[in-house]
């Protein structure tokens, strides 16, 4: 017996998946930059955004969310480890702990006088790491050829 491929029309759950997608990413930001004082950050962060990616390519196929998003998630799973590494290694240089975290104010337009620490470059890498290792499992996972 042969399968036969019925595409079905799904305006309404795309239409839905683009405006849930961006919220979801929004507060996976929100979650990023608010781990540092509350609980959430890097891993939590990319979790989330994975979780948008998936329900992009639950609405859309694969071709069309790889040609709109045009990321190699295992050459961002590289860079978020090595951002991560280094990170780390930087506490070497000033003869402290490995992944001291350090923390300076830097003054930035718009917004005044700010705190910036290395924890931040630390879960940037943490959260690039997430991205790149779920979404290639889950494309893994949903490859049919």
């Amino acid at each position: 017996m042969k399968k036969t491929h019925v595409k079905t029309n799904d305006v309404i759950f795309q239409t839905v998946t683009k405006v849930v997608a961006f919220i979801i990413i929004i507060y996976s930001l929100h979650l990023f930059f608010s781990g540092h004082y509350t609980p959430g950050g890097g891993f939590i962060g990319g979790l989330m955004t994975a979780a948008a990616f998936v329900l992009l390519l639950l609405a859309y196929d694969v071709k069309t969310v790889e040609k709109t998003l045009n990321v190699d998630y295992i050459k961002m799973t590289a860079t978020g480890l090595l951002i991560a590494v280094l990170t780390g290694l930087g506490s070497f240089f000033y003869n402290v702990p490995f992944l001291t975290q350090t923390f300076s104010y830097v003054e930035l337009p718009l917004l005044g006088k700010t705190a910036l620490a290395t924890a931040v470059l630390f879960d940037l890498g943490v959260y690039l790491v997430v991205i790149g290792v779920t979404m290639t499992i889950i494309q893994t996972i949903g490859e049919t050829e």
